[in-house]
């Protein structure tokens, strides 16, 4: 697939998203093949810009098989290599595009635990995040329409809409809702199930999200006071992690930390909870602006925008 629209998402993320310069280094990421009209786009966009592109097809069967039997130190090795390039450049663009959303999860989940520690966490939390301007976003494909409960040819559709919005009006229009998220301190959710919660975001920054690092973008974040939070949260949708589907989850807070958590399957749910002490305690708040996204298509990247 390749039209115009292309080209007007990738001046988007290249010249709005990440302001690229002349000379500026910048990682292309791809996600398997069907990505490639996407990375040509890119590719071209930041070549106009005066940048230098480095463009990387990778693929989700690929990954699989090779955290099929990976040790610590296969990844180790991996993770170094990137670490390596990742260090060489200014920005980061990745464009994944999930084809099978469960493609990992018949997993160990000590293999995917330890991906996550030893190439994630090293990569790109404490990297890529904090060293590099970066964007990321997904490319619409038949996995996601279905998902979506669309037409492959009306998800392509709905998906330029979403990700192509004039971001500088948001920037403007979330304005007074931050204002309000700053002078606020007690926060109440009730909502389906067995939810009532209670936090405070007192003195937490607020930070609106209007097509800097996400694409789409349109959300506004804080977070809680770290052991403010208590009640329970019971979600009205499900969840993919680690190539996993979680749904009817259920939360119960004591003093910021969950001390029970229920899903469709509860000692995996747990374990991901357990990969480290921080995992249990909320690390953030947010309410979703954008106007195109009223329903959630089982992909936080989109789900998390979610109009009000």
């Amino acid at each position: 697939m390749r039209d115009i629209r292309h080209n007007e998402l990738a001046d988007i993320i290249v010249s709005y998203s990440l302001n690229i310069k002349q000379g500026e280094k910048v990682l292309v990421r791809g996600g398997g093949f069907v990505t490639l009209a996407l990375v040509k786009a890119v590719v071209q966009a930041v070549k106009a810009a005066g940048a230098y592109p480095v463009y990387r097809i990778d693929d989700e069967t690929l990954l699989r098989e090779w955290l099929k039997d990976a040790d610590a130190d296969m990844i180790k090795l991996a993770a170094d290599a990137d670490a390596y390039q990742m260090e060489l450049m200014d920005a980061f663009i990745g464009i994944t595009a999930p084809e099978n959303a469960l493609e990992t999860s018949d997993l160990a989940e000590d293999a995917i635990n330890l991906y996550k520690v030893l190439y994630t966490e090293p990569v790109h939390m404490k990297l890529r995040v904090p060293k590099t301007r970066w964007v990321v976003l997904r490319y619409p494909t038949k996995s996601l329409a279905q998902s979506a409960g669309m037409s492959t040819e009306g998800f392509e559709d709905w998906y330029f809409q979403v990700c192509t919005l004039d971001y500088g009006r948001m920037s403007e229009a979330v304005k007074p809702l931050k204002r309000l998220m700053e002078q606020t301190d007690k926060v109440k959710i009730l909502g389906p199930g067995e939810t009532d919660l209670t936090f405070s975001i007192k003195g937490i920054p607020v930070i609106p999200c209007t097509g800097g690092s996400n694409i789409p973008d349109g959300e506004i974040y804080t977070a809680p006071v770290k052991e403010s939070v208590n009640g329970v949260i019971e979600y009205n949708t499900s969840s993919i992690c680690n190539g996993f589907q979680f749904t009817d989850i259920r939360f119960h807070f004591e003093k910021g930390r969950i001390v029970e958590a229920f899903a469709n399957d509860i000692p995996r749910i747990n374990s991901a909870l357990d990969i480290d002490e921080g995992a249990r305690y909320i690390g953030e708040f947010a309410l979703g602006v954008n106007p195109h996204i009223d329903t959630p298509i089982n992909n936080t990247l989109f789900d998390e925008k979610i109009r009000g």
